[in-house]
């Protein structure tokens, strides 16, 4: 065995399950030894049935005591039971919808089994514990790995790949690391680290190899984002001429806040420097950023350039559209509008117009980047909402141009200062911190499944007032979680019991791109009353008439998410509500969404979330186009990434370009890093 071998050529992987590993990225040894465990369980200390901790996960070594028998409850749930003994006492053990453990255990067998023990009175109970024969185990008497999984994939699955994979290949491991770096931040070697991320001997180890582990990816992150900045900053750009912005700002229906004002300012000075703007703007929902980008288009406009400006669904597409070309429409500037569901003629006359560079600006979706379209003379790429494309798009657009472009990016999503550094490492920040004047804040509220009426009796009140409501679930049909609220059931159940007399309907992300179109055009029409929906809400319609948001199971979300969904009311003149329902009790949990309740600062929750969450929100390949980070959690790592971003300045202040033969390894690691970004070394 090496670190190519094929997962497929281990016992037990079939075909499905090797489909079900590929969509994890797992095809290899060597991929699984850099997937790394989410969390960790300690199963070193066993326990008798008596003395064993109640409420706590814990090991118990108990013989069965008689063969577990089968009832079937109803459709989709059987339930299997049987009872276990030591010499202390007996317990019962339940397992849900587990057929395969009527003939797993054996009666008179002993089983080590791990899981939490309910006890109630003198009755003891465990519910779905993992098990394994006394005599046979792998996974207990250690510290066990738990891993990010997929349908298909059990934890137990994973941990049995992963375990003869590092006893056969950790020594395999590349040291990628110069040692001098090793030495310099007393960093253990890469076979060590492999051990102890996936099995570790104990705590402390796996503190070691996780620091380890951390430092690398940050470090060769590090040197990555130097190379990004410094090739921009040695591009050649179009320089487009300053113009006062007093003509600009006669064009808005309001005056510009401060913020809006200094985004205009750093945009002018990037255009105007000779080298592509690439600027992120960042902005909390409502903060302006259209106007921003209305006037990054207008300064190109007037330098004879094109601007071309990508929205992630075509209804966003389409109220740019009509904002832009309500502002710009009296500085002559011509916009133009092109998405995937025109018609051929129109979409070729949009061609045409834009070829012979009679449309100043063009808004769109991903039709901006297919083929066959040309531009005159592309001078500025807009994206909205970044974390929606990846790197790869920006570019695509970008090649559009005859000459390196100028990049204005647009996010509503507010990210903490160390990782808006990291994620958009190659783009300079500007960030819009007030909200124009009039908009008033949406008022929050927690309540319990105890005001479900309540809650019912206010949407009536809203929709009787001419007003509209979105209500979002986290799931998209029942048996995704059997305590979750489902949008279609729940549709049905609103559409049918609780409001049959209201116009309700319903959408989610499974839907067909046109029917979630239609229905997402219905309701900004005033047609439905009550929306169902899922998450897809949380980036696109503006619907100024909806005043009320409520969340459904609000403990399922993060908290920058409900921001975002939070941020889809309050957009009229109407005073707007948002109601979080949550029948969880935990202390925890009821503190974080009382925290969201009193604020709505975007920057503040998203300080929050990333202490409390870690960076999932904000991280990720598929959001950003930069590489994943599988160790860093950049909440509890900045000192770390303090250490690494310093030893990555330092090693490239004695050799920029990583020429010196030691240094070719980094070099090519970053390489394929940051495969994404075309050659990051030219």
């Amino acid at each position: 065995m090496d670190l190519k071998t094929s997962l497929d050529t281990f016992p037990g992987i079939g075909p499905a399950r090797a489909k079900a590993l590929k969509k994890l990225g797992l095809e290899t040894v060597g991929d699984l030894l850099s997937y790394y465990p989410r969390a960790y369980e300690d199963r070193t200390k066993t326990h008798t049935i008596s003395n064993a901790p109640a409420d706590i996960p814990v090991c118990v070594s108990a013989m069965v005591a008689e063969a577990p028998s089968l009832s079937r409850i109803r459709k989709g749930l059987n339930v299997t039971k049987c009872r276990i003994v030591d010499h202390t006492g007996s317990a019962q053990v339940t397992f849900f919808n587990q057929d395969y453990v009527r003939h797993a255990l054996e009666p008179g067998e002993s089983y080590i089994f791990y899981g939490r023990l309910e006890v109630m009175g003198r009755h003891r109970q465990f519910t779905n514990p993992v098990f394994e024969r006394e005599d046979r185990t792998r996974f207990t008497g250690r510290i066990m790995p738990v891993y990010p999984l997929t349908a298909g994939v059990s934890n137990n699955l994973l941990a049995g790949l992963a375990l003869p994979s590092v006893e056969e290949c950790a020594r395999l491991v590349p040291d990628q690391l110069p040692e001098e770096i090793c030495r310099s931040h007393e960093l253990c070697g890469a076979e060590y680290a492999c051990r102890n991320v996936h099995f570790p001997a104990d705590t402390e180890a796996l503190a070691v190899a996780k620091r380890r582990l951390v430092f690398e990816e940050l470090f060769f992150l590090s040197c990555g984002m130097s190379f990004l900045r410094r090739r921009r900053s040695d591009a050649a750009g179009r320089s487009f001429p300053s113009r006062s912005p007093e003509e600009f700002l006669s064009l808005l229906p309001f005056p510009p806040t401060g913020a809006q004002r200094r985004a205009m300012g750093e945009i002018a000075a990037d255009l105007s420097s000779g080298k592509p703007m690439n600027r992120l703007v960042q902005g909390d929902v409502g903060s302006g950023k259209t106007a921003v980008a209305a006037y990054a288009a207008w300064v190109t406009h007037a330098a004879g350039a094109q601007t071309a400006l990508m929205a992630p669904t075509e209804i966003l597409a389409h109220q740019h559209f009509e904002t832009l070309t309500k502002l710009l429409a009296p500085a002559r500037i011509v916009v133009g509008l092109l998405t995937g569901s025109m018609k051929a003629a129109e979409k070729k006359s949009v061609k045409e117009a834009l070829a012979r560079g009679d449309i100043h600006l063009v808004v769109g979706t991903h039709a901006l980047l297919s083929e066959g379209v040309e531009y005159a003379d592309l001078g500025l790429v807009v994206t909205d909402e970044q974390h929606r494309f990846g790197v790869g798009q920006r570019s695509a657009l970008s090649s559009k141009a005859r000459t390196a472009p100028h990049v204005l990016v647009m996010s509503a999503t507010p990210i903490p200062r160390t990782l808006a550094l990291l994620i958009y490492g190659d783009l300079d920040v500007t960030v819009i911190d007030e909200l124009p004047p009039g908009r008033t804040p949406v008022e929050t509220y927690l309540v319990g499944e105890d005001k479900r009426q309540r809650m019912y009796n206010f949407v009536r009140k809203n929709v009787s007032q001419g007003r509209q409501v979105y209500i979002i679930c986290p799931a998209v049909e029942e048996g995704e979680g059997s305590d979750l609220k489902a949008v279609t059931a729940y549709a049905k159940t609103l559409s049918e019991r609780v409001f049959p007399d209201l116009r309700v309907a319903f959408v989610h992300g499974k839907m067909k791109g046109k029917d979630k179109e239609a229905v997402m055009s219905a309701f900004s029409r005033g047609e439905i009353q009550v929306l169902v929906s899922t998450t897809v809400v949380e980036v696109g319609v503006d619907v100024p008439n909806a005043a009320l948001m409520i969340i459904e199971n609000a403990e399922r979300f993060g908290l920058s998410q409900l921001h975002q969904l939070r941020g889809r009311v309050g957009r009229g003149q109407w005073k707007s509500f948002c109601v979080l329902v949550t029948g969880n009790r935990s202390q925890e949990t009821l503190e974080r969404l009382r925290y969201f309740t009193k604020t709505t600062d975007g920057f503040k929750i998203a300080e929050k979330d990333l202490e409390l969450r870690g960076p999932g929100d904000f991280f990720g390949r598929r959001q950003h186009g930069l590489p994943t980070l599988q160790a860093a959690d950049l909440a509890g790592d900045t000192r770390v990434l303090k250490e690494a971003q310093e030893a990555a300045g330092e090693l490239l202040e004695t050799d920029p370009d990583l020429r010196a033969p030691e240094h070719q390894t980094i070099k090519e690691k970053v390489r394929r890093l940051f495969a994404e970004d075309g050659d990051i070394f030219n």
